[in-house]
């Protein structure tokens, strides 16, 4: 399986789960390869609108691009949502992470595990 479907079931999973919820979510198919900026998914309720860049990684580390996560804050500034991390690590669930939450590299960013399972917020602990 390829890096960009296993990605893109990862996003088909996280989708699911808001929907699960009671959010509305939709993924942005392509984001990151278009020329506007664009989250992986978009979730809303009426009170909140969330955007959210997904990553899943068999590493104790993900790294990201600054391209990504500079596209993310303009489209949160534009659109008026709360941007988001989702960062799946192997045999963890999903947890979501904040700008603060990720630290910066010398070529972008990275969210290094043990700050995730400290930091993040689990899906439940979002949305409440």
């Amino acid at each position: 399986m390829s890096v960009k479907t296993k990605g893109s079931n990862a996003e088909r999973e996280l989708l699911h789960v808001f929907w699960s919820r009671g959010f509305a979510c939709v993924r942005s198919a392509g984001s990151g390869s278009m020329k506007y900026p664009g989250p992986d998914l978009i979730a809303s309720n009426k009170v909140r609108k969330l955007a959210i860049e997904c990553k899943t990684t068999k590493s104790n580390k993900q790294y990201l691009d600054k391209h990504d996560v500079e596209q993310l804050k303009e489209f949160c500034e534009i659109f008026g949502a709360e941007p988001w991390f989702a960062v799946k690590f192997s045999g963890m669930e999903w947890l979501f992470l904040s700008f603060e939450d990720i630290g910066k590299t010398e070529k972008g960013y990275v969210i290094d595990s043990k700050v995730a399972e400290r930091r993040g917020l689990l899906i439940d602990e979002l949305i409440k």
